[in-house]
């Protein structure tokens, strides 16, 4: 199967155009003040400029791992945001911002999607029920927006989305200081502000500086204001700045997707465009079609993949011939695939635990349906599709558990960047809510056994959260980018292994780094390794794998297990 995927890039937003006086004076006076509407207006032109910058904010990820979702869990976050604004006729600014932040915080995912989410709740709390907001009123939407944000967490880290949204609020109440009496104004102030604290944000966050980048969270940012700026200069939204991987350097060979429910037949399109694609309305219509879109560029050639459901196989044939010269097509049927690949029938087949008044129910998120199987015969009671590049929102984790006959209730988010997720439907919850912070699947596991759903609450609690001390969680996977940390020097493309979340090695092949990051996690003196195979690996790889292990570590036990993660080649836990 072909994985196409656009190359990952920093690039550095493009200069305003030169307005005569004339017309920004125009600017100043027509957004003298704001009220709903056009507030409304110009977040919408936010999110069209945030979507079409997404892989600019994903490519800033620290870490070489293929975790790099920023820009999409803000991209999701503010499309809640606004899909609870769009159909509103309300003119006061203060009931827009309630709204808003209302669907921020529901669709809120990731670290970063929460974090605005607070962003904009503290905004609409300095708003209250103001008609309109003026600089002054906006100057103090900022300075609250801010201090919700930082209140919000438990520990805040400079150089982060908090740094950026601190300096704009001090560059508002600057401009204020100076006489400044126009929203408008203080809307180019602070997209100017947060531009120069995104550039600033390596030097007070070392981690930033070794990888070469910015912070992913305040590019975001940045860019959202810059978006209502670039809507009242009449700037283009739509001109997305990202660079298409060439097809020269598409690996087509060996790369296995997970597929999801009704991704029937995948469909693989190679075309020469008449005129020039319109990327925006291109992937508007292929989203229409289906799933799993991807697509590359070179010398004047396309190649669209995409997943669709069964009887419409065709169609992505019949769009394409209206855009240009089909030069090669593939169609093939992915659950003939599915067999294939993971030699596994039924794996998303599994019984959760029923509940009834008494019980204490665990949700879990797995990223995998073999994860999902696990977590099912240890006792969960929901299970919460999730995990690397796919951070469920506030809502749907509230939604696995709010109709559970109990009131008793445990969050295992699995994941680092679920947490705050997690945390934030635990606070907008009438139920006893506890968040276990597992930042790990094998955690995760590790706490189910240490779960009691007849048991006491808080004596439970505390078992599984003692749970997370007994092992080390180590993942497997391929490098995004070349970048030196922690003193691991990485190449794109290398083999890496982390450990308790941290870079500890690379190599060029699987085996060379699984057993590098097993002796680096001193498995000779644990009890237990057990090895969650991911997607790519097929269940011959994985019985070698096991096998040198078991060579290497005779007096370990040695378990097997399909995890079914993306990403990931191999999961472990040492124990």
């Amino acid at each position: 199967m072909i994985r196409i995927s656009f190359q990952k890039i920093a690039i550095m937003s493009p200069p305003p155009v030169d307005v005569t006086s004339k017309f920004r004076n125009r600017l100043v006076e027509r957004y003298h003040v704001i009220d709903g509407k056009g507030f409304r207006m110009l977040i919408q032109a936010s999110l069209e400029w945030l979507r079409a910058n997404q892989e600019v904010v994903n490519s800033l990820n620290v870490f070489p791992v293929p975790d790099g979702d920023t820009g999409t869990n803000m991209v999701l976050t503010m499309q809640s945001a606004v899909d609870e604004i769009a159909d509103s006729d309300e003119r006061a600014i203060g009931k827009v911002a309630h709204s808003l932040a209302h669907g921020a915080l529901m669709g809120a995912r990731g670290n970063s999607g929460v974090i605005l989410s607070q962003l904009w709740r503290g905004f609409s709390r300095a708003l209250g029920e103001r008609e309109i907001m003026d600089a002054q009123g906006f100057a103090e939407a900022l300075d609250q927006a801010r201090e919700t944000a930082y209140k919000g967490v438990v520990k805040p880290v400079e150089g982060t989305i908090l740094t950026v949204s601190k300096d704009i609020a001090s560059a508002a109440a600057a401009a204020l200081d100076e006489g400044t009496e126009s929203g408008f104004e203080i809307l180019e102030v602070i997209v100017a502000a947060a531009e120069e604290s995104v550039e600033r944000t390596p030097d007070l966050l070392p981690v930033l500086k070794d990888a070469g980048v910015v912070d992913s969270g305040g590019k975001g940012l940045f860019i959202i204001f810059e978006g209502a700026l670039r809507a009242a200069f009449r700037q283009p939204l739509d001109q997305p700045l990202m660079v298409v991987q060439p097809l020269s350097s598409i690996n087509l060979e060996g790369a296995v997707e997970a597929i999801e429910p009704g991704q029937d037949w995948e469909v693989v399109i190679d075309f020469k465009p008449m005129d020039t694609i319109d990327l925006k309305t291109f992937y508007g219509r292929l989203e229409d079609l289906g799933t799993s879109i991807q697509v590359g560029e070179g010398d004047g050639l396309y190649r669209m993949h995409i997943h669709v459901p069964d009887q419409t196989e065709y169609e992505p044939i019949e769009y394409i011939k209206g855009l240009g010269t089909i030069t090669r097509v593939e169609i093939e049927n992915l659950m003939d695939q599915l067999d294939g690949t993971l030699g596994v029938k039924g794996e998303q087949e599994f019984i959760l635990q029923e509940v009834d008044q008494d019980h204490l129910a665990v949700i879990a998120v797995a990223p995998g349906n073999g994860f999902a199987r696990v977590f099912a015969s240890l006792g969960v009671a929901a299970i919460i599709e999730g995990g690397q590049t796919m951070n469920p929102s506030t809502k749907e984790i509230i939604q696995a558990f709010e109709d559970l006959p109990t009131d008793k209730i445990v969050i295992l988010p699995n994941n680092k960047n679920i947490i705050l997720a997690a945390q934030q439907a635990r606070e907008m919850s009438d139920k006893t809510v506890v968040v276990i912070p597992t930042v790990s699947i094998p955690q995760g596991i590790a706490a189910m056994f240490a779960f009691n759903r007849d048991g006491e609450f808080e004596p439970t609690i505390d078992a599984m959260n003692a749970a997370l001390n007994d092992l080390q969680s180590a993942e497997i996977t391929t490098a995004t980018r070349t970048v030196e940390i922690d003193g691991v020097s990485v190449k794109e493309g290398q083999v890496i292994g982390l450990l308790d979340g941290k870079l500890a090695c690379s190599g060029n092949t699987l085996e060379e780094v699984l057993i590098d990051t097993l002796g680096r996690a001193n498995a000779e003196d644990n009890e237990l390794i057990t090895l969650y195979a991911g997607v790519d690996l097929s269940p011959d790889q994985a019985k070698s794998l096991a096998d040198k292990i078991s060579e290497l570590y005779p007096d370990q036990e040695i378990e097997v297990h399909r995890g079914g993660q993306s990403h990931y080649q191999v999961i472990l836990s040492i124990e």
